[in-house]
């Protein structure tokens, strides 16, 4: 779809819109699946062809009459159609160009077996939604499927950190140091960056990867020597810093380079990463003749040295620079029930690098299936290239709705030529890798939950169900006292179910008491919907520790009425070496080994482990606040954790937030005059 076809259908969409919204509705359908009628009494004989026939309508799903009458009553209008079981869960959610055919397909054809087949079955009730063209269509689609998570839809996880190049906008109107050098608003900056998007800097990425960024800094400095230091840092300088004693830095805190000069660098550099890297190095290349022209010689050899420089970073990237500037490649893979997307980034004609993603819900789905659900969900949340080169053929209305969604002219390429095929050869082969991986380690995994489950002696029908919680007690001396809780389930370790809890009224330092309450806590309440027949304990309670924590494991689980085989202790061995652990039990059994290379204690080491990490890392969060006073920042109105966290690494800890001017203060992203006012008479 060209820009003027987009520019005519927005016209006509204009004069059309006081009539559009007569007739824009939607439609909610809230009809439930009806019985099954009693089947007929079968013949005593009969043909086969007959036969044959009825088996294959007995096999096809039945629904209500009210459902189908209501699948035949849709318009044939652009929208998004919701479906849900008996259960009130969402199955699917899908976009249409026309809701009358799409959503009839559905219910016409016999899917059999397959995966689709199965969804239909299941329908109870859908709802549909009208809207004006396919491309809020699929804004909507995927705004749904983010939130309702449908069974039968396939999902990849919604990932906002991709990392950016910024490069900070330079204020000429900003006042300068007392020393009359050029205060850090004068300067630009480059650093890594994640985050929201501030329009008064200039941001290139995204990268696939935080190397990625770090390489195309680490570039710039040795081509241009522009600055990467904190603004404070800047402004209290009084002689160059190391980066200007080694070329990566033109030393602009102190001087040593003119404010206009030092732009023109920054420029430069700003053109380079738009892949203008010819008429970077015919620009400076005139500079130089300039110089020289004016016996300038000097001058003329800085910029030949800037050249050279430019010229091997150039010379590195030859393999990889070609005429595109900015061009994603996806390449998609398919096996044994999981698949992988492979994206891998050109910008200014660079290869910055790939990123494998890996969704869930994929059963029997094609791999372009896969790769046009990656692309519209992917690419409404990210900045999509005008370039896409794939692996399979994807749906030109797909890429005509997200050209009109995005406003950026798309082309969607499937088989490349030259570099182009290179490339795609490249995602291709590491999509392969990544999903061959992923099979080994869930592999891997299962066979470690398998191997934990025959050692303990474990009756789990479905080690897909078996459930670990493992504990762990940390504090410093008794101060900031904190446990731990993480879960294992599905093979894996299920970080949205960890939970830290805030041990109080105990002695400092005495583990076996905050053991004995963090317990409390977790199963009291659990254990009475257990004997109401409504919740359900983990299969195995790990305590990271020996006899004594046992023993109080034990004492909690006789008061509650648990089961005390669930919980098992992991004893450091001889000289707490690793893999030596022994597992201490509740009900009286006797210590096990399991040996070194048994896959069971290695789950086990995994879990406790990763207790152990959780619960250090909050405790100390919990003691650094307790320490320097960090929580009367968040306790200052207007201040919030990310502002905090944004002043606390400027000025590098509590301290230096409260020694800081009013001034220094509003130099902080997001601070108001007013607000660092505020904070200036709250900390003092």
């Amino acid at each position: 779809m060209t820009r003027q076809k987009i520019s005519q259908r927005k016209a006509g969409r204009a004069e059309e819109d006081e009539d559009w919204w007569k007739f824009t509705f939607e439609i909610v359908h809230n009809t439930r699946m009806s019985q099954d009628p009693p089947p007929e009494k079968e013949p005593a004989a009969e043909e086969p062809s007959k036969a044959k026939s009825r088996k294959t309508a007995e096999a096809e799903p039945r629904h209500a009459p009210e459902l189908l009458t209501q699948v035949a009553s849709l318009p044939a209008l652009p929208g998004v159609y919701r479906y849900f079981d008996v259960q009130e869960q969402v199955l699917y959610v899908g976009k249409a160009i026309s809701l009358k055919k799409r959503v009839s397909s559905y219910f016409q054809k016999d899917h059999g077996g397959t995966r689709i087949g199965h969804m239909v079955s299941k329908i109870a009730r859908m709802e549909t939604t009208v809207v004006r063209s396919e491309a809020e269509a699929l804004l909507l689609e995927n705004n749904l499927i983010k939130t309702l998570k449908p069974k039968y839809n396939i999902l990849f996880r919604d990932d906002k950190s991709y990392p950016y190049l910024k490069v900070t906008h330079a204020s000429t109107n900003a006042p300068v140091q007392s020393s009359g050098h050029a205060s850090a608003a004068q300067v630009s900056r480059i650093v890594y960056y994640r985050g929201a998007v501030d329009k008064r800097h200039h941001y290139f990425g995204p990268y696939p990867s935080v190397w990625a960024v770090r390489e195309a800094i680490q570039l710039l400095q040795k081509v241009f020597r522009l600055r990467t230091c904190e603004d404070t840092v800047f402004n209290n300088r009084t002689r160059p810093c190391l980066l200007f004693q080694i070329k990566r830095c033109s030393g602009p805190c102190v001087g040593q380079i003119s404010a206009p000069d030092y732009q023109r660098d920054v420029d430069s550099a700003m053109r380079m990463l738009k892949g203008e890297t010819q008429e970077v190095m015919a620009a400076i290349e005139a500079r130089m003749m300039a110089h020289a022209d004016k016996l300038e010689f000097e001058q003329a050899a800085e910029l030949r040295n800037q050249m050279s420089a430019l010229s091997k970073v150039l010379h590195q990237q030859a393999v990889d620079t070609v005429g595109d500037q900015d061009v994603d490649i996806l390449a998609v893979k398919v096996q044994g029930g999981k698949a992988c997307v492979n994206l891998a980034m050109v910008r200014g004609g660079r290869h910055l690098g790939d990123r494998p993603y890996f969704p869930v819900h994929v059963d029997q789905d094609e791999p372009a299936d896969v790769l046009e659900a990656f692309i519209s969900q992917h690419y409404l949340e990210v900045p999509v290239p005008p370039t896409l080169i794939t692996s399979h053929a994807v749906d030109k209305m797909l890429v005509e709705a997200l050209t009109e969604q995005t406003g950026v002219r798309i082309n969607a390429l499937h088989q490349p030529r030259e570099q182009r095929r290179v490339w795609l050869e490249m995602a291709q082969q590491n999509a392969d890798i990544q999903l061959a991986r992923l099979l080994a380690e869930e592999g891997s995994q299962q066979a470690r939950t398998r191997a934990l489950a025959e050692a303990l002696d474990m009756a789990v029908d479905d080690l897909e169900q078996l459930r670990v919680e493992c504990f762990d007690i940390s504090h410093t001396a008794g101060e900031a006292t904190q446990a731990s809780c993480v879960v294992y389930h599905h093979h894996k370790m299920q970080s949205a179910e960890y939970r830290r809890y805030n041990i109080d009224g105990i002695t400092g330092g005495d583990d076996y008491a905050a053991m004995r309450q963090v317990l409390m806590r977790r199963y009291s309440k659990l254990a009475e919907s257990v004997r109401a027949g409504e919740g359900k304990l983990p299969d195995l309670v790990l305590i990271d520790g020996g006899k004594g924590q046992v023993s109080m494991a034990r004492e909690v689980f006789e008061s509650l009425g648990l089961d005390l085989s669930r919980i098992v202790g992991v004893e450091k061995g001889e000289g707490r070496k690793v893999g030596l652990e022994e597992l201490v039990f509740a009900d009286g059994r006797e210590k096990v080994y399991l040996g070194k290379d048994s896959a069971a204690l290695m789950l086990v080491a995994q879990i406790r482990d990763e207790a152990h990490r959780f619960a250090i890392t909050g405790m100390r969060a919990a003691r650094a606040k307790v320490r320097v006073g960090g929580s009367k920042l968040e306790d200052i109105p207007g201040v919030g954790p990310k502002k905090r966290a944004k002043l606390l690494q400027r000025f590098g800890g509590a301290r230096g937030v409260a020694d800081a001017s009013v001034q220094d203060l509003c130099t902080v992203e997001g601070i108001s005059e007013e607000l660092a006012q505020t904070i200036y008479n709250a900390l003092r």
